[in-house]
């Protein structure tokens, strides 16, 4: 699931579950509802991704361009060491603003998260 919400300077897309292959569908209605809404700064709570893989990066790495492009921001909230290490192999994860924060310490896929952030493969 991936919920959109907005302030005056601010996207906030919140995803829950799998960012994966199967959702691939619903990217470019969002993409485009994000692109649209023209807000200097874009946060990403990855906080209740269970699963990532490539598809689900591109998807992210093409948001945070976007937002580049046009002189804007991108923030990752409570994504994993493994979905950043993914972003990393991909050379993007430059695009990006990382915020660790959560509300929780563990995601919903059950990895908890190293001490310190680092992004390293499990």
């Amino acid at each position: 699931m991936i919920e959109i919400s907005t302030s005056p300077t601010t996207t906030t897309v919140v995803i829950e579950g799998d960012l994966d292959l199967a959702e691939r569908d619903q990217f470019p209605e969002i993409a485009a509802r994000i692109v649209g809404l023209r807000r200097q700064l874009l946060v990403i709570d990855m906080c209740g991704v269970t699963f990532m893989d490539s598809t689900g990066a591109a998807f992210l790495i093409s948001l945070a361009d976007s937002g580049r492009k046009r002189g804007g921001a991108t923030v990752l909230r409570g994504a994993d060491a493994r979905d950043l290490f993914v972003i990393e192999v991909c050379g993007a994860l430059d695009l990006f603003r990382v915020d660790d924060e959560c509300d929780h310490d563990r995601h919903s896929s059950g990895f908890r998260r190293p001490a310190g952030g680092r992004v390293a493969p499990a």
